[in-house]
């Protein structure tokens, strides 16, 4: 299906606040806590609260939005203990198949195969779903004293990360900013040194959009040779923070937070765009459901042709087992991942970064976590 003019409404969603995200969540508090087993009020809405533990890891980019449910729950819930640890989709998703974490966060979907068949097999014979959660854009950064408004091609970018184009004067960057002064400063492109979702969606963006340029395919492990690698999503923006000529992709809250200068990026109705919440808002709405059931997959079109639209964005999904889960564990999944999926749990994005989700896709991930078993 497609997400229409929802996308829209969520992508504008996305306010000029983003430097909140480090620090936002410590100034918003729930009103009116409510007992364990009650629900209690949180953002004027309600929780279903359970009593219990769960320990959660994976997708860095959407650790902010994690604290601040996390908060807000355990105020309402007094008897609910959730951790939640930003190790980076790979991890999330190797410790939620292990067995070590009761869901995980990924910035992709997981993959057919291997993943696929041992998620199964966590889950006791029953698939695990795909829930989305967070969506947000993903941020060209770069540190370049002198230029503003860096404006780049889809080739262009590909080159950088493969190594071919190494100075900031080289031809193709040029050819992109043709009444920009580029200094001949050498490029140091930085990259996910771990396994990370915003990897995938980048190479995949790479890869649908530069293909000719850019031949190390998608993959949650950065394979191209050369850059520098970092670890998660603070680490690549740090590393964008004090290198000068340095560039990198991050998501957009991290830029925002370490007051990162971002590029336009050339789309596929052949302008370039500033990366704005209603311009990332216009890629979201182009979005597919792909998934089955209570899965709810997407599929992002990298390449979309509508006017204004932001092109790289990436969508923050939990992983969690549609049948299987333990008994003294199902309430609190449950209660919790049922808040974050709510109106109300999704409002708090607004501050943090992040574009609330579609309410089209919203009310399903809300109906698939109502049908865990």
């Amino acid at each position: 299906m497609n997400l229409k003019r929802h996308g829209l409404i969520a992508g504008i969603a996305i306010t000029a606040t983003l430097a909140l995200a480090a620090c936002g969540s410590d100034n918003e508090t729930p009103s009116t806590p409510g007992a364990a087993g009650s629900s209690g009020a949180a953002g004027g809405g309600s929780i279903a609260c359970a009593t219990g533990s769960l320990t959660s890891q994976g997708s860095s980019a959407q650790k902010n939005a994690m604290d601040e449910w996390i908060k807000a729950y355990q105020q309402a819930c007094s008897g609910a203990k959730i951790d939640y640890q930003g190790t980076g989709s790979g991890a999330g998703i190797t410790a939620f198949t292990g067995g070590t974490a009761d869901f995980a966060g990924s910035d992709s979907a997981l993959k057919d195969g291997d993943e696929t068949t041992k998620s199964t097999a966590r889950c006791g014979g029953s698939p695990a779903l795909n829930l989305p959660m967070v969506t947000g854009p993903i941020a060209i950064a770069y540190n370049l004293d002198g230029v503003k408004d860096l404006q780049l091609k889809p080739a262009t970018l590909a080159k950088i990360f493969n190594g071919s184009v190494k100075t900031w004067d080289d031809a193709a960057i040029k050819a992109d900013n043709p009444s920009a002064t580029l200094p001949s400063t050498p490029i140091l492109a930085v990259h996910r040194a771990d396994s990370s979702g915003t990897t995938e969606n980048f190479t995949d963006y790479l890869t649908k959009t530069a293909a000719s340029d850019w031949t190390f395919g998608k993959d949650k492990v950065w394979k191209a040779p050369g850059g520098q690698g970092e670890q998660k999503s603070d680490g690549v923006a740090a590393a964008l923070k004090k290198s000068a000529g340095s560039i990198g992709y991050v998501e957009w809250s991290f830029a925002k937070t370490n007051s990162l200068a971002t590029a336009k990026v050339y789309n596929g109705a052949g302008e370039y765009t500033a990366l704005t919440g209603e311009a990332a808002g216009k890629t979201v709405a182009g979005a597919k459901i792909t998934g089955t059931g209570d899965d709810l997959k997407l599929s992002i079109d990298y390449a979309t042709k509508e006017a204004g639209a932001y092109p790289i964005i990436l969508v923050t999904y939990e992983i969690v087992c549609s049948k299987g889960t333990a008994a003294d564990k199902l309430a609190l999944v449950k209660g919790f991942l049922g808040y974050t999926a709510s109106a109300d749990g999704q409002k708090v994005l607004d501050k943090l970064g992040y574009a609330p989700l579609p309410e089209s896709v919203r009310a399903k991930v809300e109906t698939s976590v109502k049908n865990l078993a």
